[in-house]
């Protein structure tokens, strides 16, 4: 066996060709993970959104929509929430509280947020008029903001509650027997 074995390295063009295709496969890549890709409806509402406190402040209505970015359900209607800020033209706020920010948990707990997506719907007072619970599509949407901006009752819609009429004391006096609550377990 007077033979040699091949060799094993690359030519100068094998090599340049292997990092070609290596760069071409890690831009794909990049592309295909959004790399490139314009922000997302809830991401550009989220940026933009003004802060609670200044919101109910305003003296516009304010729908407030309480998300997390892992929520498919608020992905799903993060583009017509987008169109209702887009149409509504600053005649009210559109405002999202991610839930995982340990900043907005007082908001979280005043507004008893059990389940997400969930609007608050406040009154260009501040005053809280109701909640949806769950997905809205972009005529839910439309006809609770055109509600909130006209000051007119809320649609009529599964998922849509007004608020009880039950005062602040009524409500602490009530607390104060001794039932179990809806969050109690026993």
């Amino acid at each position: 066996m007077t033979g040699s074995a091949p060799s094993a390295s690359l030519s100068a063009g094998q090599k340049a060709l292997l990092v070609i295709g290596a760069i071409a496969l890690a831009l794909i890549l990049f592309l295909l993970r959004n790399g490139l890709s314009v922000e997302s409806p809830m991401d550009q509402l989220a940026r933009r959104s003004l802060t609670p406190e200044q919101a109910l402040s305003n003296q516009k209505p304010t729908m407030l929509e309480f998300y997390a970015d892992w929520c498919e359900a608020c992905r799903e209607m993060a583009p017509a929430m987008l169109e209702t800020e887009r149409r509504t033209n600053g005649r009210m706020n559109v405002v999202l509280v991610n839930i995982e920010n340990p900043r907005w948990q007082d908001l979280i707990d005043r507004y008893e947020v059990n389940g997400i997506p969930q609007l608050n719907l406040f009154a260009a007072d501040g005053s809280l008029r109701g909640r949806s619970l769950g997905v809205r599509s972009a005529a839910q949407l439309e006809a609770i903001s055109n509600a909130l901006i006209d000051n007119t009752k809320l649609p009529q819609l599964a998922g849509i509650g007004s608020l009880s009429a039950i005062s602040a004391s009524e409500a602490t006096a009530s607390s104060l027997v001794s039932s179990p609550g809806p969050r109690s377990h026993s």
